[in-house]
């Protein structure tokens, strides 16, 4: 039998340290933390969080919870008001990190610890500066698919290759490694060209080359063709580490929508919930509501206010907010009750995707929750929104078939009949039992990859071994 990394000690005295620069952003916080948690107590970690004002509550009540062996620094806050005011969050968090180098270089410099490796996520190749002044290897922690980190290697040649926008290609592109996909569906900060979060991305995918080691949140079993691609060594290229799935843990919390769960049957009940940062319009989440009405199936929906919602004073607020589900149709709540259940702004999503009355999961795709989904065998519908969704979309519907896509019409919303159509097949239907046999699959193999003797474990110790090798 093999060992896990994180019961492994190799080196005499204190644990070899590493520093981490993640996004600030909770959905690259969780991946990371995760990362780490499985290499205690092999290394210490000390997370260096760039900020442009205060951190959020969220992001300090998070990072105070982590094991002890886990330090977490806010370095100084920048200034980023020079930015432009359409700039997107690809540009913020390149300027937080490239105006943090400062601060970071005198953490490293002034830590105690041995101190390793720098490990930086997506964005944050500019600290290699940083880590090359101090004698530090520099790594790269991918959080998101294979699929885009085998973009993200081959975006210098596409930019040179390819002159019109990438939305206007005719012919789908093929990433290496990856099923052909259409320009239009690849991830949203390629999709215009001149605009800084394109030249950011592509600023940033020429220093992939620079790193010691890229390791990505995913597994073999899940992204086969990408990561094989990934793991053929070119000159010049970095190795790649599939150390999938990480992701957080339920904490078995009691809640009003739990315990509706625990009534219903098994398997019978639609999750949707589109994350924390995801919002319909007033049309669209008018049509999913009577979609999913008329589905007939069992359902909890996390509600969040419309995009484009005027604010009303005579609603009801919850935290000082306006209750999300007064925007929903008149009658919506109580027409539902006992076979819908809609619950305001948030649910702990990997309680619900692991209750066993949950059998389906309509998501935004985010790449965390369709790791939950996976590693619960959730089958999901797809309704992608924003960063690399659409890619993962076509990942999960046209090459794992472990989900279904409703299709939009020529305005660009997803009509209720629609809706229906493929609540009904997902839950009820000869397809949706296909995919759901599917999803058991990856399910179990999600599993063993993690396991003691699993490949991503195997790549966990690698990277680890390299670490200490260092000392």
């Amino acid at each position: 039998m093999g060992t896990s990394p994180a019961t492994v000690q190799t080196t005499a005295g204190p644990p070899p340290h590493i520093i981490i620069l993640p996004s600030p952003g909770m959905g690259h916080l969780i991946p990371l933390t995760e990362f780490a948690k499985r290499l205690l107590p092999r290394f210490t970690f000390t997370f260096a969080v760039p900020t442009a004002g205060p951190p959020s509550s969220s992001q300090r009540s998070f990072l105070n919870s982590l094991p002890s062996s886990i330090d977490t620094v806010f370095l100084p806050s920048v200034d980023i008001s020079d930015a432009p005011s359409d700039a997107k969050i690809e540009t913020i968090m390149s300027l937080m990190v490239a105006r943090s180098l400062p601060s970071l270089r005198d953490l490293i410099a002034g830590e105690t610890r041995r101190v390793v490796a720098l490990v930086v996520d997506l964005f944050g190749t500019d600290a290699f500066d940083v880590a090359f002044e101090l004698g530090v290897s520099p790594y790269i922690f991918y959080p998101s698919t294979a699929m885009a980190l085998s973009l993200f290697l081959y975006l210098e040649k596409l930019d040179k290759t390819v002159s019109s926008e990438y939305y206007e290609l005719i012919e789908p592109v093929q990433i290496p490694g990856c099923i052909p996909i259409h320009g239009k569906d690849l991830l949203a900060p390629v999709q215009d060209r001149k605009n800084d979060a394109y030249k950011w991305l592509l600023h940033h995918s020429k220093r992939y080359n620079l790193a010691e080691g890229i390791i990505v949140n995913s597994f073999e079993a899940l992204e086969s063709g990408a990561i094989k691609a990934l793991m053929q060594p070119e000159p010049g290229k970095p190795p790649v580490f599939p150390v999938g799935p990480l992701i957080q843990t339920g904490k078995g919390e009691k809640s009003a929508c739990l315990e509706w769960l625990d009534k219903q049957p098994r398997g019978s009940v639609l999750f949707v919930n589109f994350g924390s940062g995801g919002t319909l319009s007033t049309e669209q989440q008018n049509e999913l509501a009577s979609g999913l009405a008329r589905s007939q199936q069992r359902f909890l929906w996390v509600v969040r206010s419309p995009n484009d919602a005027v604010a009303n004073a005579t609603y009801f607020t919850v935290d000082g907010e306006i209750d999300p589900l007064q925007h929903l149709p008149e009658g919506f709540v109580e027409e539902n009750a006992g076979r819908g259940m809609a619950v305001p702004k948030w649910a702990p999503q990997i309680d619900v995707l692991s209750h066993e009355s949950t059998g389906g999961f309509l998501t935004h795709c985010g790449w965390n929750s369709v790791l939950e989904s996976v590693v619960n065998g959730v089958p999901m519908i797809t309704w992608p929104l924003f960063a690399e969704q659409k890619q993962n979309a076509v990942m999960l519907t046209e090459d794992l078939r472990v989900a279904l896509r409703p299709q939009a019409d020529k305005a660009g919303i997803i009509r209720a009949d629609e809706i229906e159509r493929v609540v009904m097949e997902l839950m009820d239907g000869e397809e949706g039992k296909k995919i759901r046999s599917r999803m058991e699959e990856l399910k179990a193999a999600g599993s063993s990859a993690l396991g003691v003797d699993g490949p991503s474990t195997k790549k966990l110790d690698e990277v680890s071994r390299r670490w200490e090798s260092k000392v």
